[in-house]
């Protein structure tokens, strides 16, 4: 949680300099944000391209441990033995 609130925190940063400085946003909110979720997932073609290439399988799995993790910032590790799941 701390990690979003220090995101957040930067771009209301960001926002106020651009404000002082009266100019806009290089790109509208939307535009920019799909921007940064394509970016996300092209980072995730090269893993995915590598596996195939080696002849390793890519297993939902896999997917979902490897690439969902890295896009969404969620930890999708399995529990630990003690019912916990991993920090």
């Amino acid at each position: 949680m701390k990690l979003y609130i220090v995101s957040l925190a930067a771009g209301l940063l960001v926002g106020i300099i651009y404000a002082l400085l009266q100019v806009r946003s290089p790109a509208p909110p939307a535009i920019a944000l799909i921007g940064l979720l394509g970016i996300l997932a092209g980072e995730q073609l090269v893993p995915i391209a590598k596996r195939l290439i080696a002849g390793e399988p890519v297993t939902v799995a896999w997917l979902r441990h490897e690439c969902v993790a890295k896009i969404t910032g969620v930890d999708t590790a399995p529990p630990d033995q003690t019912g916990k799941e991993n920090a």
